[in-house]
């Protein structure tokens, strides 16, 4: 009897022993990514060359929490494309790749979180190939203790192939000028597309003045992104069958306007089969007014189509704007009031009189600097991030706490009527009578800052900081150096953000500042979640998809 039990609670103590063992987390899983199809320009090329390489690329994408530190193996079954594709290995490989008539072979010590390449490749077309042949590549991958899940592209011989002409715009324009968009495009495949969706996008400072049913009119706006720092989309439906060879005309008006904020803008159009054209907007408005863009066939020498190939990027085309326009940033006085040992805040900053926006749409760098002079006898015990403290005489320094003087820079657009404050808390250490700081708004140099060269009014670049006292003691009046132009009041700002609205400042009666500025909504991080897996909590983060000029 006493066996049996004994028998049974070793049992028992081996159950619970189970029981209480930490369970495996199961193996990493990673995806590995490619285009769903891509065409081949068929044999020969232009003029009976070579015909032109199209250019393939796999991906592996580990949004898992953690680098995975063994090596992988990744293999491409080159069998499929024998007498349909000739393939060679692009330069400046990821991976560590061979190539040979029966596959790639490409290994990998290691992989980081986020997406990563694989391997690229360039493909043509063979010798011996004929138009509507097809052939599928299919990367897979292998290591010890992870998963991986394939990843398929299609390679065709032939296919659609729209080319786009560039329309005849000016550069140079005013605000309230007006151009026509002329859309001319070519069908120069081996293939018939059937229905097309022309894509124009504007910046802030363009409109596209007629609206048709047929097309769906949206804007790039988000959380924390004011409008002026998106685009405005329109995607119009072209039904029909386009064949190959042939050249089309859009019927009906496409009419460019300048507004009375442009400057410095960007317009985009393109055209794509239906169905491959990006997504469109969520918030996508379509009109009912009774008219339609149409399209005619034009003869096929009047097309000035560019490349002859199916490359997607002869697709679209870009124009740059430049507006006669100007935009004058005023910087705002600051005056605070508190005792010695009290800290206090001031909102330092400057305000865009328009009337145009400024963007510094590609090189995407900061508009302007802000330049901040303490006045003595203060330091500042926060500071915004956009703004980093340096020495007296503008020379760089590693702490940014405590620093005589401060840059601020704003991000690459500067809205028509928009404000930018930087809240800062400074500690009143001693009240100096008669210390006066600046604050000064402008093109960044090694000094400071100078004029920009679109700011009509200089004069107003600069203004007074100074530090008073709640006992009423005597101390210099905030002053701008010249007259700014009088603006609304803004409600208080809690972040160094742009807001739409403007204001002076002045001392309350608590010895803070007055109002002069208000927060933006904050930046979204959005798809953050948390996954429970193998009995503990993993942080993933969803991977951003698509993107735009």
């Amino acid at each position: 009897m006493r066996k049996r039990i004994s028998l049974l609670a070793a049992c028992g103590v081996a159950a619970l022993g189970l029981a209480a063992a930490p369970a495996h987390a199961a193996d990493p899983a990673f995806t590995l990514a490619g285009p769903a199809e891509i065409g081949l320009r068929p044999h020969p090329g232009q003029n009976g060359g070579a015909p032109q390489k199209t250019s393939v690329e796999f991906r592996l994408v580990n949004d898992t929490a953690a680098a995975f530190d063994r090596q992988s193996t990744f293999t491409i079954d080159l069998g499929g494309l024998k007498g349909i594709a000739d393939v060679a290995l692009a330069k400046q490989q990821g991976s560590d790749c061979t190539l040979t008539e029966a596959a790639v072979t490409c290994k990998r010590p290691g992989l980081w979180k986020g997406e990563t390449t694989v391997v690229g490749l360039d493909l043509r077309a063979a010798q011996s190939s004929r138009a509507g042949a097809t052939a599928d590549l299919t990367v897979t991958g292998r290591a010890e203790g992870a998963t991986f899940k394939a990843a398929t592209t299609k390679v065709r011989v032939g296919g659609p192939d729209l080319v786009l002409e560039r329309a005849a715009l000016k550069e140079e324009q005013k605000p309230g000028d007006r151009q026509n968009l002329s859309i001319v495009f070519a069908n120069q495949g081996t293939e018939s597309v059937r229905g097309v969706v022309l894509e124009m996008r504007t910046t802030h400072g363009i409109d596209l003045l007629e609206q048709y049913d047929n097309c769906t009119y949206s804007e790039d706006t988000g959380a924390g992104r004011p409008l002026n720092t998106g685009w405005s989309t329109v995607q119009c439906l072209l039904e029909g069958e386009y064949e190959p060879g042939s050249v089309y005309g859009v019927d009906g008006s496409l009419t460019l306007k300048a507004a009375p904020h442009a400057f410095s803008d960007i317009v985009t159009y393109a055209v794509y089969a239906d169905g491959h054209q990006p997504k469109a907007g969520a918030a996508s408005k379509k009109p009912a007014g009774g008219k339609k863009l149409a399209v005619h066939k034009r003869a096929a020498a009047g097309a000035s189509a560019q490349s002859v190939d199916l490359d997607p990027w002869n697709n679209l085309q870009e124009f740059d704007f430049r507006t006669k326009n100007s935009a004058d940033l005023v910087a705002w006085p600051v005056a605070v009031a508190g005792a010695a040992g009290e800290t206090v805040r001031a909102d330092f900053g400057f305000r865009n009189n328009g009337p145009a926006w400024v963007a510094n749409l590609r090189s995407r760098e900061s508009v302007a600097r802000t330049d901040i002079v303490l006045p003595a006898g203060t330091k500042a015990t926060r500071v915004p991030a956009e703004c980093e403290g340096v020495n007296a005489d503008g020379t760089a320094r590693e702490q940014a706490l405590g620093a005589p003087r401060y840059f601020c820079s704003t991000g690459h657009v500067v809205g028509e009527r928009e404000k930018y404050s930087y809240p800062f808390e400074l500690k009143i250490e001693q009240v100096v009578a008669n210390a006066a700081g600046s604050v000064s708004v402008g093109q960044g140099t090694p000094q400071g800052t100078k004029g920009q060269p679109w700011d009509p009014s200089h004069a107003n670049d600069k203004a007074s900081v100074v530090i008073g006292t709640k006992d009423g003691g005597a101390s210099p009046s905030p002053t701008a150096t010249a007259s700014a132009t009088a603006s609304p009041t803004a409600t208080a700002s809690s972040s160094a953000t742009p807001t739409s609205t403007t204001s002076t400042s002045g001392i309350t009666p608590n010895g803070g500042l007055a109002a002069t500025g208000s927060s933006a909504g904050p930046l979204a991080l959005g798809g953050a979640v948390l996954v429970a897996a193998g009995g503990g909590l993993v942080l993933a983060f969803r991977r951003k998809t698509g993107t735009h000029a």
